[in-house]
């Protein structure tokens, strides 16, 4: 199945993890929208709400496919529809 809509990466310029996901997505043609919740509250707030915790980066695949942190099998199986 081909990706339609971005993943929304909630993330943070000093998170090595944020950068190695989207370098990921990257190099597999992955197209993604990088949201800075240092930046914005309210996108701090929407990670918070869809993973209910605190860490990051949020990885959201859309359909209420949500991974915390660079988790290479989960990513993959949420690219592939699993």
């Amino acid at each position: 199945m081909a990706q339609t809509t971005p993943v929304i990466v909630y993330g943070a310029e000093w998170c090595a993890f944020c950068h190695v996901a989207m370098e990921y997505f990257d190099k597999k043609g992955v197209k993604y929208e990088y949201r800075d919740v240092d930046t914005n509250r309210d996108w701090l707030k929407e990670a918070v709400d869809k993973s209910g915790q605190m860490g990051i980066p949020v990885l959201d695949f859309g359909d209420k496919k949500i991974v915390i942190g660079f988790d290479r099998p989960k990513i993959d199986a949420a690219l592939a529809g699993a």
